[in-house]
């Protein structure tokens, strides 16, 4: 099998994992009658977050299935590099099935909190606030390189971007519910990265 296969075939097996995870935590999460209102997100999050998520992972599983339809933007990396990509993708799947074990009932996949929302500040979040972003942003960082293409890594950073735009819309609703608790909780954690105290 020569590097480009293994390569494609790790970005699978990812897939393979990633997919029925967050499924089944979503699904989990789901509360049959609880309305959430996406508008709170803002329009320019609400017209461009999903489409561009949607872009990442087609121009990720064409890549998978087909790589010559993805070659028109193919970057030449070393194969060490695209083996960093596979260790970061590593890091970031373990952190981001470990954040959303942690999030348990709170996963909504919008800023909108749920009725019985409770503040979550164990696990990954005893360090971060948004550990889901963070683990997100590394992810689609290390397909993007281990795909060795800049289309997958160009969509999957800019998806992360409107993410990091909508988590002050987030952080806003999290304060208005949660109050002095969730600004204590801020002053203590980093948002994407832990607070490095000196």
């Amino acid at each position: 099998m020569d590097n480009d296969n293994l390569f494609r075939l790790i970005l699978f097996l990812s897939l393979l994992l990633i997919v029925p995870v967050t499924l089944y935590h979503r699904l989990k999460a789901h509360r049959p009658g609880e309305r959430l209102n996406r508008r709170e997100e803002g329009w320019l999050i609400l017209l461009t977050l999903r489409p561009m998520g949607l872009a990442t992972i087609v121009g990720l599983t064409a890549y998978i299935i087909q790589p010559s339809s993805m070659a028109w933007s193919a970057l030449a990396l070393a194969p060490w590099i695209r083996w960093v990509g596979v260790g970061l993708g590593l890091i970031s799947t373990v952190l981001f099935i470990w954040t959303l074990r942690t999030l348990g009932n709170n996963l909504t996949d919008t800023v909108v909190t749920r009725q019985v929302h409770t503040l979550v500040t164990h696990g990954p979040y005893a360090w971060v606030r948004h550990p889901f972003y963070s683990s997100f942003g590394l992810l689609m960082v290390a397909n993007g390189i281990t795909a060795a293409n800049w289309f997958i890594l160009l969509t999957g950073a800019a998806t992360f971007g409107l993410l990091t735009i909508r988590c002050r819309r987030e952080e806003e609703n999290l304060v208005s519910r949660f109050g002095d608790e969730y600004r204590n909780y801020m002053r203590q954690t980093g948002r994407f990265v832990p607070k490095v105290s000196l």
